[in-house]
């Protein structure tokens, strides 16, 4: 992470300890449609029903709904985010409020519209890239997404912008193919930031049966950090993130601080689960039972390591050790 957000970060969440709040949000889950070019196999959200497909959110609802929860960081997801309509109004409004804006897409489209954006230390693509070639097409059912991918990344870096990608491991994965996808993303590609995640279990993804589970997470980054060098590739993760996904140290669930808002409103708990809406962050935070939820809870958080739930718990137990707070400022 960059040094001047990281510092931004930290000093938002020493602002809040400081006026005693003990839940609020350090990044947003954005999510201004449900639709998507895309039907890979391990996602859930296009399984929306064909009128909710079509719905975009308004640029000033979106915004409106960060202003009132007051994270510093906006994930922009869906869906492909880049089918609405006024996507680059909606990024130009969060970054002129000063958020760190974080796109993700699958890059289809970023030929089409890459001149609607202007590189900005507020702004950064997220471009998902789950393998190499055959993994990654394979993982979005559909040959050359990964070469388009690629060459949109490129096209980016060479006008300026920041790229960060975001992959997702299933139990096809080995650790030589972690490794492999880690190197050619930090040393081929040389993006800015990589972030990593074991797949959850969406209730309704097509495919049900490559999800992993708890041990197998932990085996597998057991694996890969012991064969490569993880202090080399360019995480956008936490030290303690690391750590957690290879069993070092186990945290619970704060999906209060990684929040989803939508075209339904504040999603309970969680991105990846939904017990219903509430709608403003304050109803999300007071009126959900969190004790409900995370491993050892609820079933079906039994097999959950995703960093929209234990990354936050993460960045809290850093900030709370001058340690791992050092530690973590050397990554930086």
């Amino acid at each position: 992470m960059p040094l001047r957000q990281a510092v931004r970060v930290a000093a938002y969440i020493l602002g809040q300890k400081l006026r005693r709040r003990a839940k609020y949000p350090l990044l947003v889950e954005l999510e201004p449609l449900f639709a998507c070019n895309l039907k890979c196999a391990g996602c859930g959200k296009i399984q929306h029903p064909a009128d909710v497909l079509r719905r975009r959110m308004p640029v000033e609802q979106a915004v409106a709904a960060i202003e009132e929860c007051g994270a510093p960081m906006v994930s922009i997801a869906g869906g492909e985010p880049l089918m609405h309509p006024q996507i680059g109004e909606l990024v130009r409004e969060l970054v002129a409020r000063r958020k760190y804006v974080f796109l993700c897409t699958n890059a289809l489209l970023i030929p089409k519209k890459l001149d609607e954006f202007t590189p900005s230390p507020y702004f950064a693509w997220t471009v998902h890239i789950d393998g190499l070639r055959e993994r990654h097409d394979a993982s979005v059912c559909k040959e050359g997404v990964f070469d388009d991918a690629v060459e949109a990344i490129r096209e980016c870096r060479r006008r300026g912008f920041r790229v960060t990608t975001n992959t997702t491991f299933f139990n096809t994965d080995s650790p030589q193919s972690v490794i492999e996808v880690l190197d050619y993303l930090n040393d081929d590609l040389r993006v800015d930031e990589i972030m990593i995640s074991p797949g959850y279990a969406y209730e309704k993804a097509p495919d049900q049966e490559h999800f992993l589970g708890v041990q197998q997470t932990r085996r597998l980054f057991r694996e890969v950090f012991a064969q490569g060098d993880r202090r080399r590739w360019r995480f956008n993760h936490t030290p303690l993130f690391l750590d957690f996904l290879e069993g070092k140290v186990d945290f619970p669930c704060t999906a209060w601080a990684i929040p989803s808002y939508s075209l339904y409103g504040w999603q309970r708990p969680c991105y990846l689960m939904a017990d219903g809406y509430a709608s403003t962050y304050r109803e999300l935070v007071e009126d959900t039972d969190w004790s409900r939820y995370g491993r050892g809870n609820d079933p079906r958080c039994a097999n959950c390591m995703a960093h929209c739930g234990y990354e936050p718990t993460a960045v809290f137990a850093t900030l709370s050790s001058l340690r791992e707070s050092l530690r973590a400022l050397r990554q930086t």
